[in-house]
C-alpha cells in the first residue's frame, strides 16, 4: 500500500511539473504572462478539487458524492456567474448552465437514483408523488414518449455538430448515414418495449434483439473508418485545427450511440444534459479568451476552471445514469441489451461501456472542443498548428491531472479507513471505480495524443 502510494504522489508532482513547464515553454519571452487573471482561476479550480478530494474521507460523503459534486459544479457557475455581473458582461450561457445543474441535481435526486433502479419506487419516492397526483396513465404515456422526443433533439444536434465539425466529404456523409441508422435502430428498440402500441412477438423479438447488434455493429465500422481515415488520408489535405474537429466528432459519433443504447430510456436525457454543459462550458471558455483581450500566443495556460467543470460533469453524470461506486450498483441489465445467452469477454465489455462511457470515454474524447476554440481568437500572425497542439496538451494534462489528485486522495482515505467498518462495503470499492477510471483515462488521454498528432 505504501509503494503503490507514493508511485500516485510522484505521478501527480510528475505530471504537476510537466504542465507548469509546458506553460512556461509556451510563453513567448517577449510577452507578459498576465498572472493577475490566471492564478485566481488556477486557485479557485485547485479549491473545488481540493473540497471534493478531502470529502471522499468520509463514508457518508461518498454515498453523496453525486450531490457534492453537483453542488462544487454549481458553486463555479455562481462564481462565474457573479463575477460577470459585477464585470457588466453577463451572458446567457451562465444562466442556462446554472438552471443545467439544477435539472441534474433533480435527476441525480429522482428518476435516475439507485432507489429508482430497483423493480419498484417505494411510496414516498418523488416518483411516486407525481405519478398519484398526474395518474399512472400519465406516467406510462409519458415515459414512453419523452425519451423519442429526447431522442430526436439528440439527433438533431448531433447531425449539426457533424456538419459543422466534420470537413471531409467522404467521413461526412458515411458518420451521417451511421449515426441515423443509429439511432432509428434505438427508437425500433424503444418502440418494441412500449406497451402503447401492440407488436407481434415475432417483432418484438426482431426489435430487442437484432436492433441492439446492429447500433453495436455500425458503431464499431465508424470507429474502424475514422481509425483508418486517420492512418491513410493525406495530412495535409485539412488545416490542422480543421482535422482535429472532425476526427474528435468522429470518434464521439462512434461511441455514442453504443452508450445511449445501453443507457435505456434514460440515455437520451442525459445526452441532452451532457451536450448542453459542454456547449456552455465552451461559449464560457470561449468568454474568458475575449475578456482577456489577448493573442492566443500570450496566454499562459488554458482556462483551469473549464477543465475542471469539464471533470465535475463528468461525475455528475455518472451518477445521474444511476451508477454508484459500489458493486451492487453496477447496471448488470445493460450488460445483456440485445443478447441472451452470457459470454464473460462480450458482458464484461458492454458493461464496462455502460458503467465507464458517460462519465470517462465521452469527456475524454470531447476535451478537444475545450482546446480547438483558440483557433477562432488567434491572430493571423500566430503558429495556429503549434499553439493548438500546446493547448491541447495542456487540457488533456489537467484534465489527468485532476483525475489522478483525486485517485491519490481516495488511496490515502482507503489507507486511513482501513479499520473502518464500511471497508469493504464502500471505501474499497470507491478505490478500485477510480483506479479503473484513472486507468481508462490516462489511456485514453494516450492514445487520443497519438490519434490527433
Amino acid at each position: 500500500m505504501g509503494t503503490g502510494l507514493l508511485l500516485m504522489i510522484l505521478s501527480v508532482i510528475t505530471q504537476a511539473y510537466i504542465l507548469v513547464r509546458l506553460n512556461a515553454v509556451c510563453q513567448p519571452s517577449d510577452q507578459e504572462c498576465p498572472s493577475s487573471r490566471i492564478i485566481p482561476k488556477l486557485s479557485f479550480a485547485f479549491t473545488l478539487v481540493t473540497i471534493r478530494a478531502a470529502s471522499l474521507l468520509s463514508n457518508s460523503y461518498i454515498l453523496a458524492e453525486g450531490r457534492v459534486t453537483n453542488f462544487l459544479l454549481a458553486t463555479s457557475c455562481i462564481a462565474g456567474v457573479w463575477s460577470s455581473a459585477t464585470n457588466g458582461n453577463f451572458t446567457i450561457e451562465e444562466f442556462i448552465f446554472l438552471l443545467l445543474n439544477i435539472f441534474a441535481r433533480f435527476g441525480i435526486e429522482l428518476g435516475m437514483s439507485k432507489q429508482i433502479a430497483g423493480p419498484t419506487a417505494t411510496k414516498d419516492h418523488p416518483v411516486s408523488i407525481i405519478c398519484d397526483i398526474f395518474g399512472s396513465s400519465f406516467c406510462n404515456v409519458s415515459m414512453d414518449i419523452f425519451p423519442i422526443i429526447s431522442l430526436a433533439m439528440v439527433t438533431c444536434i448531433v447531425l449539426k455538430l457533424i456538419a459543422y465539425a466534420v470537413h471531409q466529404r467522404f467521413l461526412k456523409y458515411f458518420i451521417i448515414c451511421g449515426t441515423i441508422l443509429s439511432y432509428a435502430f434505438i427508437a425500433n428498440y424503444w418502440a418494441s418495449e412500449s406497451t402503447l402500441l401492440s407488436h407481434t412477438k415475432a417483432v418484438q423479438e426482431i426489435g430487442r434483439s437484432l436492433a441492439p447488434r446492429f447500433v453495436y455493429a455500425i458503431g464499431g465500422l465508424s470507429l474502424v473508418i475514422s481509425v483508418l481515415w486517420r492512418l491513410f488520408a493525406p495530412v495535409d489535405s485539412l488545416k490542422f485545427n480543421k482535422r482535429i474537429t472532425s476526427l474528435s466528432a468522429a470518434m464521439l459519433c462512434s461511441w455514442s450511440p453504443t452508450i445511449l443504447m445501453l443507457l435505456g430510456r434514460q440515455g437520451a436525457f442525459v445526452a441532452l444534459i451532457c451536450i448542453t454543459g459542454a456547449w456552455c462550458i465552451i461559449m464560457l471558455q470561449q468568454k474568458y479568451q475575449k475578456d482577456s483581450k489577448l493573442d492566443i500566443t500570450g496566454s499562459c495556460v488554458a482556462n483551469p476552471v473549464s477543465v475542471t467543470q469539464w471533470s465535475l460533469l463528468a461525475v455528475c453524470l455518472f451518477y445521474l445514469t444511476g451508477h454508484w461506486c459500489t458493486f451492487d450498483g453496477l447496471r448488470y441489465g445493460a450488460a445483456f441489451i440485445g443478447f441472451d445467452n452470457f459470454h464473460i469477454i462480450r458482458q464484461g465489455f458492454l458493461l464496462s461501456i455502460d458503467t465507464f462511457g458517460v462519465s470517462h470515454i465521452l469527456p475524454v474524447l470531447s476535451l478537444p472542443f475545450v482546446a480547438i476554440h483558440c483557433y477562432n481568437t488567434a491572430s493571423k500572425k500566430s503558429k495556429v498548428k503549434d499553439v493548438t497542439i500546446n493547448i491541447l496538451i495542456q487540457v488533456h494534462l489537467m484534465y489527468g491531472l485532476i483525475t489522478a489528485i483525486t485517485t491519490t486522495v481516495t488511496i490515502v482515505c482507503v489507507t486511513i479507513q482501513r479499520r473502518h467498518l464500511m471497508v469493504w462495503g464502500l471505501f474499497a470499492p470507491k478505490y478500485v471505480f477510480d483506479a479503473i477510471g484513472l486507468l481508462l483515462t490516462d489511456l485514453l488521454i494516450c492514445l487520443a495524443s497519438f490519434y490527433y498528432s
